[in-house]
């Protein structure tokens, strides 16, 4: 399948994405999904589709620690799954746009 991308690697159509799609975004990333990535990408996803926006990288740690624990909320759980940063690469993997924070 050929994914239509902006210039840093998001998908551009949100509604094209599904987990081939991610598996897909994750090979090019060099990053190779787990169990736990797929938590993290799917929560991401019911969030924007919640909420209509992408958080800062605080409150995605805050939200993520609501939802799923202290032990999976926390910066250094986060940056282990995704060491290049967790919320640009949990949108990115998720189909999501980069967020208005990320660089």
């Amino acid at each position: 399948m050929f994914l239509k991308l902006t210039d840093q690697g998001f998908l551009v159509t949100y509604a094209d994405w599904n987990e081939e799609v991610a598996i897909q975004l994750a090979e090019l990333n060099n990053i190779s999904l787990s169990a736990e990535h797929w938590e993290i990408i799917l929560f991401m996803r019911h969030y924007y589709l919640d909420f209509k926006h992408l958080p800062n990288a605080r409150l995605f740690t805050k939200a993520v620690a609501k939802k799923l624990g202290d032990e999976k909320g926390n910066s250094r759980y986060l940056h282990k799954l995704f060491p290049d940063g967790p919320l640009k690469f949990t949108c990115k993997l998720a189909g999501l746009p980069k967020p208005p924070t990320c660089l």
